[in-house]
Parts: C-alpha cells; structure tokens; sequence
C-alpha cells in the first residue's frame, strides 16, 4: 500500500515538474543592447527586455534572457539607446488634436497682420459654407490685443469662422457664424462665460468659456466615420512622440468612434475616454451594460470644470487680476448643482476629474471633494483628479496628499504662460504657480501630460519645460519661479509610474517588469546623459504598444 502512495506521489511530482517546465513563457522578441530606465525601484536599469505576445516576460541583461529564445525569436539590437516605459498624456483634448493637423495654423502668429492674412489664405482653399475651426491663436504673441470679426470678415464673408484661442477658453468668430448662431447685440450674456462686448453693447466676435456654446450649437457635428478617421491621423501624431496612451477629455461622440477603431482593430494605442460629468447618469448606465472596457479602450471617466483659464481672465481667483482690476473669474457653472453632478457620480462608482485653474477654483473643489468623501465614505478607491491644478494656495499644497487627490499638470504650460502670467496676477501669486517641486515634497502624486492641442503633445518639451522651467521667450535662463523645477527621474515618474495610478493601471503599465503589458519607447538620445536643455531636441526612435511597434523613425537593424 505504501508503496502505491509512493509511486502515486512519484508521478505527481514529475507532472508538476513537466508541467512547469512547459508553462514557461519563450521570447516573441528579445531587445537586447539597450539603456533601459525600468520604472522599477526594486530593478531600475536593465539592458534586455523580452516579450511574449503582448507582455513582458523578462527585463535584465541579454546573457539572463537567451535562455528564453527560440529559433524564431525575433532578436532586436537597441544600439545601445535609451528605452523609458510608453509616456501616458493624463490630458489630451484628442478631436483637436487631431482636426489641427489639418486647419489654420495661427500659433505662432506673430502679430494682427499675420493672424489675418494666414485665415484668409485658408479660406481661399475652402468651400462656400464649410466651417473654418480650430486655429489656436495666441493675443498674447501681439501684444495683448484680443482680435475682432472686422479683422476677417472681408476674406470669410461666405465661410463660417470659430478658432480657438490656445486655451481653448476663449475663440473669435466671424459676423457669418454669429449670423448663424443668431447672435446680436440684443443677446443676452451668459452665465459662467463672457460675450465680448464694444462700446455700443454689439459683440466683437470673440466668446469665453459657457459664452462659447452659442457658437457651438450651431456647428455641424462629425459622424462617427469622420470622427474616426481625424483620430487615425491624431494617433500617428502621438505615437510619433512616444504616447502609447492618452487620457482624453472629450464626449460621447469621442468615445464612439474610439470604440469603432478599436472594433475595427485600428486602434495603435491606449485610450481612457472621459465624458462631460453632466451625463453622469447615462455614464453609469453604460458601464452597468457594457463594463469599463479593456486594456486598449477604457471609460468610466468624469471630465467637470470649476472655471476658466489664465489667459483669459476667467480662472476663478480670490484676488481681482492685476491687469484687469475688475475681474477675479467666475465658476462656469451654477456651484450647487456642479457639486451635485460630481457627487452623484462619485456615489455610482465613476472616476472625476476636475478641471481648476485659480487659486479660488482649487479651493473650492479640494473643499467638495472633502466633503463628498465624507458623506460617501464607501468609495474607497475614487482617485479624485484635478486637472492643471495651476495656481495653488499653501494651504492647496498641503492638501493634495492629505486628501489623496491627484493634481494632473501639464508642464509645458510653465514656460508658456510665464511669458506673461506676472503681468495678470503679480510677483507673489506666480510663487506657487505650477508648484511641481512644492507638491513632490508635500507627496503629492504629480502626474503629467499636455492639454494638446493648447500645448504641443510632444512629450521631450514637457519634460524639458518641468526640468528647467525655460520661458519661451528666453527671458528665464535659469527657470521662471526655478525653486518648483523638478529632476529628469520625477518629470518621467510623472509621465509613466503616476499616470498609471491616476488611471487605475498601476499593476499592468507604467513601468517594464515582468507581468505588466509591453508599451515602452526607445529615444534617439540619452536623455540622462545630456544637458538639461537640449530634452526639447530628443526624439523618438521607436514607439511599442501592446508588443507591437506602432511607431519606427529608423531602422534598427534585425540579427
């Protein structure tokens, strides 16, 4: 009897060992000859990386991973460049993102004569009656003057013009679109928005936040097709930058047609869809029928706003504006009832994310976001985001981590708005402007990405703009406000590691080990081994998503 048990115990053994062995995962692919900057603490530098399908399997050196090659192991020689894990952009506007690439381009328009003779160009190109969108103009760049219909009426008499100011708080239309959207000096102003006004009450042409919609509800929308094949051009963009995922602030109609690329399997890298918090209701209903989505397209995002932004003068602040003494912004929506769409949402289980640019704004949603998790302590796992988190109070600081909220920053818009942030509200509230280093020390978890199309979606010039906070005007050699800059490892932290969290991803992207999905890009420079200003000049070499390269600059060479 013992010696059956015996025998039964013997075989058992030798299946498992058989079994084991067998269940070992060989390399698809081997990238061998790199400097890899993992992610990962407990093993930070490696040289190899091997995957199987869409996974990581291994990182180390190439002599610890030959053991998983195979005759057909594709084998990739990285030349010995640096490899990060995929950049995550926490906030993309990804409609625009892609419909710029082919509009007007009015961003570094210089001055009133080039800003007008670019849209007339335009227009000669365009059809009677097609809409002329997009733009991202900046008054800033001459002078300050805000533009007028009069400036483009005469070359777009037949075109309907709304083009955003770089913000995307602001946008000047022609007498045809106001026309269209039966706006006239007997129209009435808008809560939580600002119909630009002369003298005499009639509207010059140029529209602010809630103001917008008038404009809006009068523009065609795309169809689902449209749509998606705007985005196709918008994804070949990102992962040209190394982005393997976006966290997209946009609409149902967003969503949608994500859905369709992915469904068509067109889809070349990662999408979090966020949806207006307004729709709360129909968001948890959509979740309830069709879950959260997968690894490739996922949704249960909230996108709210408290106010406006900086440059337009209609971020909520407790001080008027120095250059506008008679402004200090204003909440786009009525605050009672925004508290209300946020709770609910918070309360079915969904992900908010609120947009706050003033220092009033981030007050006021880190104070409903306390008070919300009191009265719903059963959603332990909220992750409460605020997008820009711009300009904060000490208080705000502290409060972050305290609260676990997560400020989702854009850097770029450091060394942009610092051309002339000091002039709207002075020396001493620009101190806590961007407070990147500030929050990192109050452990914060900072994540980053772009606010694309308002700042370029290339992820070097952000990671640039955090490390050295370089005005664009180079007026600020040694950095605007240089005591928040942060280190090139926090900048890509931000970038990789954070941004997981943020999204709920922390277990499966964000870093290279083994176990998590295969997303990584390889530069075409050290970016640790450079000056700190020439980040901007890198570029991207190769982009992998899912185990698959999505994108490639040059050849590197197969064995």
């Amino acid at each position: 009897m013992h010696k059956v048990i015996l025998q039964i115990f013997i075989l058992a053994i030798s299946v498992m060992i058989s079994t084991s062995t067998f269940a070992i995962e060989m390399a698809d692919s081997i990238y061998s000859n790199g400097k890899i900057w993992t992610g990962d603490s407990t093993k930070p530098k490696a040289s190899a990386i091997a995957i199987n399908g869409n996974k990581i399997i291994a990182v180390g050196t190439l002599l610890e991973l030959k053991k998983l090659k195979t005759d057909s192991t594709k084998m990739i020689d990285l030349k010995g460049k640096r490899v990060t894990p995929g950049f995550i952009d926490n906030h993309t506007h990804f409609s625009e993102v892609s419909g710029l690439i082919s509009a007007v381009q009015l961003r570094d328009a210089s001055s009133k004569a080039e800003f007008t003779n670019r849209i007339a160009g335009f227009a000669k190109k365009m059809d009677s009656g097609q809409w002329m969108l997009m733009g991202i103009w900046d008054h800033e760049a001459w002078g300050g003057q805000l533009p007028e219909a009069a400036w483009i009426d005469k070359a777009t008499a037949d075109i309907p013009v709304f083009l955003w100011r770089t913000d995307g708080h602001m946008a000047i239309a022609n007498s045809l679109a106001m026309k269209l959207a039966g706006v006239d000096h007997k129209t009435p102003d808008i809560a939580g928005g600002e119909i630009v006004r002369d003298r005499d009450g009639n509207p010059t042409g140029v529209f602010k936040d809630a103001a917008m919609e008038l404009i809006y509800n009068v523009i065609p929308e795309l169809t689902t097709e449209q749509q998606a094949t705007y985005f196709k051009n918008g994804i070949e963009q990102a992962v040209s930058f190394g982005v393997t995922q976006i966290h997209d602030m946009g609409s149902w109609a967003h969503l949608k047609a994500f859905t369709k690329l992915h469904d068509d399997n067109q889809l070349k890298m990662r999408v979090y869809s966020f949806v207006p918090v307004r729709t709360h209701s129909r968001l948890a209903d959509y979740v309830k029928q069709n879950g959260r989505g997968d690894d490739m397209h996922r949704w249960g995002g909230l996108k709210a706003m408290v106010d406006g932004s900086l440059g337009s003068t209609t971020a909520w602040f407790y001080e008027a504006y120095d250059d506008e003494p008679d402004k200090f912004g204003f909440p786009i929506y009525d605050l009672k009832k925004f508290k209300g769409w946020i709770s609910a949402g918070d309360i079915a289980g969904l992900h908010v994310a609120v947009h706050a640019i003033g220092d009033r704004a981030n007050d006021w949603i880190l104070d409903s976001f306390e008070d919300i998790a009191k009265h719903n302590p059963t959603n332990a796992q909220r992750r409460w985001r605020i997008e820009h988190a711009q300009h904060l109070t000490p208080g705000a600081i502290k409060r972050m981590n305290a609260l676990a909220v997560i400020p989702s920053m854009q850097p770029y818009h450091v060394i942009d708005d610092g051309r002339w942030a000091e002039k709207r509200i002075g020396p001493d509230r620009i101190q806590s402007t961007y407070a990147f280093r500030s929050l990192l020390d109050a452990n914060a978890n900072v994540t980053f990405g772009s606010d694309s199309p308002v700042a370029p979606m290339n992820v070097m010039e952000g990671i640039y703009a955090a490390v050295t906070r370089r005005t664009l005007d180079g007026a600020n050699p040694d950095g605007w406000v240089p005591a928040e800059k942060i280190t090139l490892e926090e900048a890509l932290r931000a970038y990789t590691i954070n941004n997981a969290y943020a999204g709920f991803q922390e277990k499966k992207l964000g870093q290279l080990k083994a176990g998590y999905l295969a997303d990584f890009v390889v530069l075409d420079q050290d970016i640790f081994n450079i000056p700190a200003v020439a980040i901007k000049d890198v570029t991207v070499s190769m982009t992998v998503v899912d185990g698959k390269v999505v994108y490639r600059n040059e050849s590197l060479n197969n064995q």
